[in-house]
This record gives structure tokens, C-alpha cells and sequence, in this order.
């Protein structure tokens, strides 16, 4: 990790007014802001930021996911580690000139500095320990959790990027939608979803608290018990060994992979007895879908094409 210490120092040793702030509250000079300014309350605490921010760099999935759809081009964005990329589903003129600016959990300082961003959002979650330092680049507003309340964060975010309404309107528009496409399902809840995804060395569940379990909530669908994850405090995932793939049987299986060695033990298993077992194998049901859409995307937009393959593979009643 390349910090900005060095830099920081050679400013203060000629003067420079930059200073890295405590959590309480964000108003650096360095990346200061110039005219209209507004203040947004947010977990780190209260920061004040451009009314209209021109070049905003974002250190989350869900934080690229909500300036796209809101018609905001990053100049910089943090990747997710073996997804190695941004949300292809935007399409690659919306992603053209935007800048890698490291990985989720490992921003890069010095990356970020040289963009000479007007706002940084990111996540408590994924970044608090560096919380001081970029905000002592430009005006920064985290978040606090992931998945389990990204329609919060989507609304924050919205905010601090001057588009409070259009946030609001774009999640009405969604919320609507989902309840709609349940509704042409007849009794949506008797339809048993379940959410399976690989990662290198494990399988997960994923359950109502979750990012696309929520989406599937919003639908009226169905889980099935194993996913509900009712004995859990967590109820965002859970995990499942091989030996006991027929846990993630139900009604329908989406099914998705985060980077190619999870896809490569997906293969694996989908070759095996238990996977082949499986009701909705069994009946054509289990569907591979977009892991950067079912898991990272954690936004509006991809909350949206989380529909586009519910209304692709559940027919209407």
C-alpha cells in the first residue's frame, strides 16, 4: 500500500494548510471545495461537500453502481479482488476513462490524490482505517454496513452526489417494479428460491438480509427453510460444505462464481452425484447468473437486472 505520508509531511514542512481530521468531521483544504457547499451527516460524521461534485471517486461496488445509474462518471474506482473488474452490466462506454484506484480494502492513496477528486465515497465496512487520510484528500462520506442496507446507502450516497430525489425516484421506480413482477406470479411466496454462490475454497447460501436476497424479498418470492437462516444471528449467508450440496436444493437455484478458481470448483461440483441430485437441477431449473449482479453490485442497477433474470427464468401464473 502506497500512503501519503511522505506527501503529507513535505506540505506541512512548507506550510500547506492540509491536516488529516478526526472522525467527528471532515473539511480538509486539501481537495477543499470551492462555491456552494452542503453538509451530509454520515457514519464517520458530518462533512461538507460540493453541492454539484464534478470528480468523485468510489471505493465500493454499491458506491460505482449508484453514481452510474445516477448519471455520474467516476474518475476513479477501487475494484473488487477476484472479480477484477467494474460492473460490466453498465456496458463499457460507461466505464471508459474511469481510473483503478486499487482494491476495496486496499485503496490506493497516492492514485486517489492525483485525480484530484471533489468527493471520495466509501465504506466504514471496507475502509475506516483509512477514513483520515482520504479525507484529508478531498471531502469524504462513508457509509456503514454493506448488503443488508443498501437501499439506505443507495439514498445517502444520492445525497452527497447533489441527486438526492433522482435516488429516491430510481428506488421507488425499483420497489414498484418488484412488486409488480410478484404480483404476475400469483402466490409468489409458494415458489422456493435459492441463492448458492462459489468463492475460492467455499459455497455460500445467501439469505433474507443479503443484498440479492432482499431483491428477492422485494418480489414476494419464497425461500427455502435451509436459507432463511432462522437460528442465525447473521442472516446474510451461510456456508455449505460439498458433502452436503443437497442443502441448496429448492424451487429454482441461481447460482453464480466470483473469479475463475470458484469457477473452476463450481465445474467441479456441478459434475458431482449430489449436485446432479438436486429437484431443480433435476428439473432444468438451476440457473448460472452474474455474480457482479446477484452479489457485488449491491445497488439499484443491479438490483434491476436481478429482476431482468427473475422475469428471464420465472414465468408469469
Amino acid at each position: 500500500m502506497r500512503r501519503l505520508v511522505a506527501a503529507l509531511a513535505a506540505a506541512v514542512a512548507l506550510g500547506v494548510g492540509v491536516g488529516l481530521t478526526a472522525c467527528g468531521e471532515s473539511d480538509p483544504v486539501a481537495g477543499s471545495t470551492t462555491g456552494e457547499t452542503r453538509e451530509i451527516t454520515h457514519v464517520m460524521g458530518t462533512t461538507k461537500v460540493p453541492a454539484e461534485p464534478k470528480r468523485v471517486v468510489v471505493l465500493d461496488t454499491d458506491k460505482i453502481d449508484t453514481a452510474l445509474s445516477l448519471g455520474v462518471t467516476p474518475v476513479g474506482a477501487a475494484t473488487a479482488g477476484e472479480a477484477k473488474s467494474w460492473p460490466t452490466y453498465f456496458g463499457a462506454d460507461k466505464l471508459a476513462g474511469i481510473k483503478e484506484v486499487g482494491v476495496l480494502t486496499e485503496p490506493d492513496l497516492e492514485a486517489i490524490n492525483a485525480l484530484k477528486p471533489d468527493l471520495i465515497l466509501g465504506s466504514k465496512f471496507r475502509q475506516e482505517k483509512f477514513y483520515d487520510e482520504l479525507a484529508a484528500i478531498a471531502p469524504t462520506v462513508f457509509t456503514d454496513k454493506v448488503g443488508i442496507t443498501w437501499k439506505e446507502n443507495f439514498l445517502l450516497d444520492g445525497k452527497a452526489l447533489g441527486r438526492e430525489q433522482q435516488a429516491k425516484d430510481l428506488l421507488g421506480a425499483y420497489e414498484k417494479r418488484a412488486k409488480d413482477f410478484g404480483a404476475t406470479l400469483g402466490d409468489a411466496a409458494y415458489r422456493k428460491v435459492s441463492i448458492v454462490r462459489f468463492l475460492p475454497g467455499n459455497i455460500r447460501v445467501y439469505g433474507p438480509d443479503s443484498f440479492s436476497g432482499i431483491v428477492i424479498g422485494d418480489t414476494g418470492l419464497g425461500r427455502p427453510e435451509r436459507q432463511l437462516l432462522a437460528n442465525k444471528e447473521d442472516k446474510r449467508f451461510d456456508l455449505v460444505s460439498p458433502e452436503r450440496v443437497n442443502e441448496v436444493d429448492g424451487d429454482v437455484i441461481f447460482v453464480t462464481a466470483y473469479g475463475d478458481k470458484a469457477a473452476a470448483e463450481q465445474t467441479k461440483v456441478a459434475d458431482g452425484t449430489l449436485w446432479k441430485g438436486l429437484n431443480a437441477v433435476k428439473a432444468g431449473k438451476a440457473y448460472p447468473v452474474s455474480d457482479e449482479v446477484w452479489m457485488t453490485g449491491i445497488g439499484v442497477g443491479a438490483a434491476n437486472k436481478i429482476l431482468d433474470d427473475l422475469t428471464k427464468y420465472l414465468p408469469a401464473a
